[in-house]
């Protein structure tokens, strides 16, 4: 499945500068601009962009070189849910010399024929962090139909910081357009992402169009136009994917070379056996990986030298996982020290790693460090080197021909297994004996979540009795430990209890020692419900535990996969005595659901007699990416489950 279309252009011209060629647009309207109350290619939209556009160029101010970034847009707002669309922040970038400027800011609502302005006192400052402020300001008067339009200049001394453009946004846009003229000697690398097709894609060079005074010179310019028309909204879901930025539609620039005009030439994106060369030798990854000797000396004598080498490992892993506790820091560069970290018990993700990287080591079991990204943070692009996409990093044990994946920072994560947030498809394994390599990253197959149920009633005291065995394996094991153990039994019950029924009570309840390792956990309730026999004829929902209450696929349209990480299995059984002196008038109809190659299966089944009620109901998500085409078919299937869940109902008749 792609989920990435990267393009990569490499351009060497002289150097250059360059003016912003555009019209000025700056309060034209059409009239069915005007007019439009609704957007016809998206009529749910509360808001749409009329038209948005960018020139970035590069410009000397005061003998410096500087990129001007210019940008203007028009929104239109459909109706009162498109008000958010009038807080707009602009991010300015700094560090203890230099500071992006803005400059030219004018905001104005139209309503017709009258207009108002944004004034100067309404903006306003605050600081973000110590790298980035915000000039943050809000639209007045606004109304259903408004038109929002703002344009501004940000100059800016950071040429590493060229960025790029986001053709999709969280409202559609009729018109997106990106201009750009690049100095010849800065050489960028350039990236566009999604699914989308841009509609223009130019780039020409303009003759002598830049001169600066001491050169004789005049360079040639690269001139830059991309676009894109009726771009759909990117809808985020709010469960099963990955970070966004994997697949909005945008183009990225990355400096890849800077050739100074006195001859020296530094280059920015390097290849992997440049960075494989300078990690051997960094004191906060390369250096941080030979304490071998260290951790020797501070570990029992038998951790090392347990005779059986997956034992072995074994024993280190869940050493490091007793001693450290994680601090909750990502990242890979900053100040790494795997010994002040050991001595203290507590590190971040890489003092943690990496302190298991030795121990193992130093066991004589062959690791290596992986560099990868966090679901959340997106892929790393695999076409070169972009060390700001890495902010995380795990270890790869090979032992007698076969390969773990280790992480240690999860108290709950079994040995070979690695946490929800680093499944992210690949990284980048760190052979600093050898050359790095990229290697696919794939979750545990054993997910299991079951509900075995058995339910008996007493007419006399309108209650119902029953069993109850809840079974979880593998990810959904370790997340069912850690609620356990960070709860007392009491508040674990009581919110148990709560996500059932307002007359469902647990009588008693045990976990069983035997039936518990560290990729299983098996609970036993036994529970009543109050007042369930009402009238000549009750109506009984057999899914107390419902997996899933709401159908998580409710975009109208998808554009981006699927991604549940690991595959996942559900069961639920339910064996159902009929209650005396009733019969069974009706029960919900069995149906079987699938999509395609069987990625997804439902299969849902009820069985009656005179005295017992059977249900049974399998889901099994067989593979943990969905690509985006097969959209459709899951969220058909989610809604028979869903519906099954909620709307089955088992008829019982006095007689």
């Amino acid at each position: 499945m792609q989920i990435r279309y990267n393009l990569l252009f490499l351009f060497l011209f002289s150097i250059t500068t360059l003016q912003s060629q555009q019209k000025d647009t700056f309060g034209k309207f059409t009239s069915e601009e005007i007019a439009m109350t609704t957007y016809s290619k998206d009529t749910t939209a509360n808001a749409v962009v009329l038209h948005e556009s960018g020139n970035n160029y590069f410009k000397v101010i005061n003998d410096r070189i500087r990129i001007v970034k210019e940008y203007h847009v028009k929104i239109k707002i459909l109706n009162k849910k498109g008000f958010d669309q009038a807080t707009i922040s602009i991010p300015l970038r700094r560090n203890e010399k230099l500071a992006e400027k803005l400059e030219g800011l004018k905001a104005i609502t139209h309503n017709g024929v009258n207009k108002t302005q944004v004034l100067s006192k309404d903006v306003f400052t605050k600081d973000v962090h110590e790298f980035v402020t915000e000039r943050t300001f809000t639209f007045p008067n606004l109304k259903e139909g408004s038109i929002l339009e703002y344009k501004y200049k940000l100059i800016s001394p950071f040429i590493y910081n060229f960025k790029g453009w986001d053709f999709q946004a969280e409202i559609p846009k009729i018109y997106s357009e990106f201009n750009a003229e690049i100095p010849g000697n800065y050489i960028y690398n350039r990236a566009v992402t999604g699914s989308l097709k841009l509609d223009i894609n130019e780039a020409d060079v303009k003759k002598n169009c830049f001169h600066i005074d001491g050169y004789t010179k005049s360079a040639d310019c690269e001139i830059l136009k991309y676009a894109m028309k009726d771009i759909p909204a990117f809808k985020i879901a709010e469960e099963f994917t990955l970070a966004p930025s994997n697949y909005i539609a945008r183009v990225d620039f990355e400096l890849s070379e800077h050739r100074r005009l006195d001859g020296v030439n530094n280059k920015y994106t390097k290849s992997w056996k440049d960075v494989d060369q300078e990690f051997r030798s960094d004191k906060n990854i390369g250096r941080q990986l030979t304490k071998k000797g260290y951790f020797e000396n501070h570990v029992p004598e038998a951790l090392l030298n347990e005779p059986n080498k997956l034992k072995r490992a074994k024993n280190i892993y869940a050493f490091v996982q007793k001693h450290f506790n994680w601090n909750d820091e990502y990242g890979i560069y900053g100040k790494a020290r795997v010994k002040e970290a050991f001595d203290e018990g507590r590190g971040s993700v890489s003092e943690i790693n990496m302190s298991l990287i030795n121990l193992l080591n130093a066991a004589d079991l062959k690791t290596n460090l992986i560099l990868m990204s966090t679901r959340m943070n997106g892929l790393p692009k695999m076409s070169h080197p972009v060390m700001s996409d890495f902010n995380y990093s795990i270890a790869k044990l090979d032992i007698n021909g076969q390969t773990y994946l280790l992480d240690a920072t999860d108290k709950y994560i079994d040995f070979g297994i690695l946490p929800f947030r680093a499944l992210n498809y690949y990284g980048r394994v760190m052979d600093f004996k050898n050359d790095s390599y990229w290697y696919d990253i794939k979750a545990d197959d054993s997910s299991l979540h079951q509900i075995r149920m058995q339910l008996t009633f007493d007419v006399e005291e309108n209650m119902a009795f029953g069993k109850l065995d809840v079974i979880n394996q593998g990810y959904n094991a370790f997340y069912v430990k850690e609620k356990i153990d960070t709860q007392n039994e009491d508040s674990y019950l009581e919110s148990f209890e709560e996500d059932i029924a307002s007359d469902f009570s647990i009588i008693s309840y045990e976990r069983k020692e035997e039936l518990q390792d560290a990729k299983n956990s098996s609970e036993r309730f036994e529970f009543e419900i109050e007042n369930i026999l009402k009238g000549d004829m009750v109506y009984f929902n057999p899914f107390l535990i419902p997996f899933f209450k709401k159908n998580p696929f409710t975009l109208e349209k998808r554009t981006y996969p699927v991604d549940f990480g690991f595959p996942r299995k559900y069961k639920y059984q339910m064996t159902i005595v009929v209650p005396e002196g009733y019969i069974v008038r009706e029960i919900p109809k069995s149906i079987n659901v699938k999509t395609g190659e069987e990625s997804i299966v439902m299969k849902f089944q009820s069985q009656a007699s005179q005295k017992n009620i059977i249900i049974t109901f399998f889901l099994d998500l067989n593979t943990p990416h969905i690509p985006a085409d097969d959209y459709e078919n899951l969220k058909e299937v989610f809604k028979h489950v869903t519906d099954i869940q909620n709307n089955s109902l088992i008829i019982f008749e006095k007689i």
